[in-house]
């Protein structure tokens, strides 16, 4: 299933496993997502994993909860450009992450301009990622 629908299925799925008070900031990030690019929505992984064509080997961003926050975690995050240092780096070359305390928090600009960079970068990415993560070649 994919679209509206699916979209709509995951993040209500998703939403009961969350903390009550990450959820309005869960529904602000996934409307920022889905505000800058239509893309696919499932559960993957225990994240709402947003991904294009629905090839959710190489998704594009997941929102996960934690204690503290809302996190966006962009899976080859590590090649995308970050003018405003609002990243967090991952444990890996690619994964980066934005947090979120407050729906309030949320900077749409940023998701947008994000994803934006992500989907031009989805190619080189799913052709090199190994590479890359070898340090065959440079994250460009």
């Amino acid at each position: 299933m994919r679209g509206r629908t699916m979209t709509e299925s995951a993040l209500s799925t998703f939403l009961a496993t969350v903390r009550p008070d990450a959820a309005a900031t869960v529904i602000a990030v996934d409307r920022a997502v889905h505000q800058a690019a239509q893309l696919d929505t499932a559960i993957k992984w225990g994240k709402l994993t947003y991904a294009a064509n629905g090839d959710f080997h190489h998704w594009i961003c997941a929102t996960s909860v934690s204690k503290k926050q809302v996190t966006l975690t962009f899976h080859f995050g590590g090649l995308l450009p970050d003018p405003p240092a609002a990243f967090r780096e991952g444990s890996s070359t690619f994964l980066r992450m934005l947090d979120f305390t407050a729906p309030d928090s949320i900077d749409a600009g940023v998701v947008a301009r994000t994803i934006t960079a992500a989907l031009a970068e989805l190619d080189y990415f799913t052709a090199n990622w190994k590479a890359i993560s070898a340090g065959e070649l440079p994250p460009r």
